[in-house]
């Protein structure tokens, strides 16, 4: 499941849906209000549509990770504790994050070991303010460890850190990356992963990786609209590589 954005702040939630089917995800739901979904039924087909209010009852059993954040706007923070409080995966990324500056104690209180959340920079210093950036696998790993889950901090090197202290880098990456909606399509891809039961270290750096390779099968003019596209090349590549590796490996 997604939570989408608002009515005209509706485009950042569908590419994360889009990217988790495209990974994936067997079925894909975006939640919200009535206004929102119209707008989303305009543009998508086989992601599903589902209306929801601050109970959630549509967060049941059969969901098996939720992503919110990406245009989700500054009255996301009470969603943002409600899912986080459900038995599910989830997936915090820019408005989700945001929502708690001034007041990072109180996502941490919430926050588990099987959630991902994925700052930039700017976001990363508005929760974690006396955590320095200049040592980036540093700071990963102290965020993780404080909020108690995965951390995936963005940037041209991108760590992820679990609150076990395992950390990871992927350099597998394109200055291409750097365009409006990219990192909504990171959040889906973790999303996607989460949902077939990836756990949410492997999920945040497998998502890593394909994201980059995104941008280096991309190149110059790749934009957000178009990553999701490429994502099942990438996951070709993948499969060709491991049958090839496979191969080899028998002869």
């Amino acid at each position: 499941m997604v939570w989408s954005g608002p009515a005209l702040h509706t485009g950042a939630s569908r590419l994360s849906a889009q990217a988790s089917l495209a990974v994936g995800a067997g079925l894909v739901t975006l939640i919200g209000d009535r206004a929102a979904l119209a707008e989303q039924a305009a543009h998508v087909t086989a992601i599903m549509l589902r209306e929801t209010d601050m109970s959630f009852a549509n967060v049941d059993d059969r969901v098996t990770a939720f992503a919110i954040g990406p245009g989700a706007g500054a009255s996301v923070r009470q969603a943002v504790l409600e899912i986080l409080r459900r038995d599910v995966p989830v997936v915090l990324d820019a408005d989700a994050l945001t929502a708690f500056e001034g007041d990072p104690a109180t996502l941490f209180g919430v926050t588990k070991p099987t959630d991902v959340m994925t700052p930039h920079t700017g976001e990363f210093r508005r929760l974690f303010p006396d955590i320095p950036t200049d040592n980036r696998v540093e700071a990963a790993r102290r965020a993780a460890e404080r909020a108690q889950c995965v951390v995936l901090l963005k940037g041209s090197e991108t760590w992820v850190a679990a609150p076990d202290g395992r950390t990871l880098v992927n350099r597998h990456a394109s200055p291409w990356l750097a365009t409006a909606g990219s990192g909504d399509i990171l959040t889906g891809l973790i999303c996607g992963l989460l949902a077939q039961g990836v756990t949410a270290f492997d999920a945040a750096s497998i998502a890593a990786w394909l994201h980059g390779d995104i941008g280096v099968r991309g190149g110059p003019g790749l934009t957000a609209d178009n990553m999701i596209g490429h994502i099942p090349l990438v996951l070709r590549g993948c499969l060709h590589d491991a049958r090839q590796h496979g191969s080899g490996s028998r002869t």
